[in-house]
């Protein structure tokens, strides 16, 4: 391990952000996916059936946090995140994760930390690496609404609709693969999502279909809860047969803008070889913030 480093582990959520909740604050946006997580973890407990839940500090020589990371993915291959740091915090972490022994078919996170990481856990375990996603983070400067006006409203899923948008979650992971030249089951894990997940978000208010004259659903927006003043969108899907209507362009609008109006900083990710949603929130007056990768190894 690189000289003066030192990394903790902890399945406590409470805990972890206790001790990190200070270096989580001073780069929100990046590091919204272990802020959430953490908060969520802290707030309802870690799910009973995930094979990994832990988070990770990475101290420098000073006793200054350098970085964090977490593992706590619910599907295969379970890859950590790791978020931001320097390349010796980098080098410390990946030792530190070898040493636990634990099999690591991945790693997901922001680059360069995540390429760091995955090269020394890949040779560790004398595997090679590929690249699954890249993804951009992005967050929102000033919003432009579609200028033209989009027929519907934007409502809260209702409790009998929880199937309804549980399917349309899992077919926007997939058709997010398609979309970006891979196979359905390639890159995002559909099946990951469950009703649970479903009824979590519902409790917590953050999934609204736009929907038309008659109340029929058309398109499903959802967002998280904000964490540090963060809030991240995400999943936005149109079924096939309602597509190139401006739904998902008018929801994204609606909701940035409330969410705005709540004090909140806007962000989401996009995969980068998406074409069609880069294109929708650059349009919206989201702006490129960092790069990340989903890293497996072969």
């Amino acid at each position: 391990m690189s000289t003066g480093y030192d990394v903790w582990f902890t399945d406590d959520a409470s805990a972890f952000l206790a001790r990190a909740g200070a270096h989580l604050g001073l780069e929100p946006v990046t590091g919204t996916v272990v802020s959430t997580t953490a908060q969520r973890f802290a707030d309802a407990g870690v799910p009973t059936d995930l094979p990994y839940a832990w988070f990770a500090v990475v101290t420098g020589p000073t006793g200054d946090i350098e970085g964090v990371a977490m593992r706590t993915a619910p599907f295969p291959p379970y890859p950590p995140y790791v978020l931001g740091m320097s390349e010796d915090a980098a080098q410390a972490l990946g030792l530190a994760m070898a040493a636990r022994g634990e099999e690591v078919g991945g790693i997901n996170g922001l680059r360069p930390a995540s390429d760091t990481v995955a090269a020394i856990l890949a040779a560790e375990a004398g595997r090679d690496l590929r690249v699954s996603m890249h993804s951009r983070l992005h967050e929102l400067g000033t919003l432009t609404p579609p200028a033209a006006p989009v027929a519907g409203n934007l409502r809260a899923v209702r409790r009998d609709e929880a199937g309804l948008a549980l399917e349309w979650i899992r077919q926007f992971f997939r058709d997010a693969n398609v979309q970006a030249g891979r196979a359905p089951d390639d890159g995002h894990d559909a099946d990951h999502f469950s009703l649970e997940d479903i009824q979590r978000k519902l409790d917590e208010g953050v999934l609204h279909f736009w929907v038309d004259d008659e109340d029929r659903p058309l398109h499903l927006t959802g967002w998280n809860p904000p964490a540090y003043g963060v809030a991240r969108i995400g999943p936005v899907f149109t079924p096939e047969e309602h597509r190139g209507r401006g739904f998902a362009s008018a929801a994204v609008a609606e909701v940035s803008g409330a969410l705005l109006a709540n004090g909140n900083r806007v962000i989401l990710f996009t995969d980068q070889a998406n074409p069609t949603s880069n294109a929708i929130y650059a349009a919206l007056g989201y702006e490129p913030v960092a790069d990340t990768i989903e890293l497996r190894f072969g």
